[in-house]
């Protein structure tokens, strides 16, 4: 079977905050901000007026993606794949679906953060045409040493 996206179902929270808390203990740490809107996804992201996408292969979540609606933009945050799943394009095929979900929705852009770090993920998002935008001073994540849009 092949892997699909689908939207978020309260039933998959915990993988949701599995996936995540997975790579971010890998590369950094969990920081308050994180555990707070993991740990509720429904109550943080969905309730304000954001999107949670998975994706599942067979009955196993491999996968997810956050749209987090902070007001003047939508963030995309909280992007995730299982390590034993990496390396399978995978990532590509979700960052995919959320452009395309955003220009259904007629957004003018998509904004991020991230770390440099990240160098895999840095390169898939500036392949989907994320450029770098200057990072303001008071960001939410302690981690962020680059911000990205993409404008639609």
């Amino acid at each position: 079977m092949s892997p699909e996206i689908i939207p978020f179902d309260i039933k998959y929270a915990k993988d949701f905050y599995e996936l995540n808390v997975s790579w971010l203990e890998k590369f950094f740490y969990v920081e308050p901000y994180d555990e707070k809107v993991l740990s509720n996804p429904k109550e943080y992201i969905i309730d304000n007026g954001g999107y949670i996408f998975f994706i599942k292969l067979d009955s196993k979540i491999i996968g997810t993606a956050a749209f987090i609606n902070q007001k003047s933009y939508f963030e995309l945050s909280k992007m995730a794949v299982t390590q034993e799943y990496q390396g399978l394009q995978l990532g590509k095929k979700l960052i995919k679906h959320c452009i395309s979900f955003a220009k259904e929705k007629k957004w003018n852009s998509i904004t991020l953060y991230s770390h440099r770090k990240l160098e895999t993920a840095i390169n898939l998002y500036k392949k989907v045409g994320f450029i770098e935008i200057p990072l303001e001073k008071d960001v939410h994540y302690e981690r962020a040493n680059i911000k990205m849009k993409l404008d639609l």
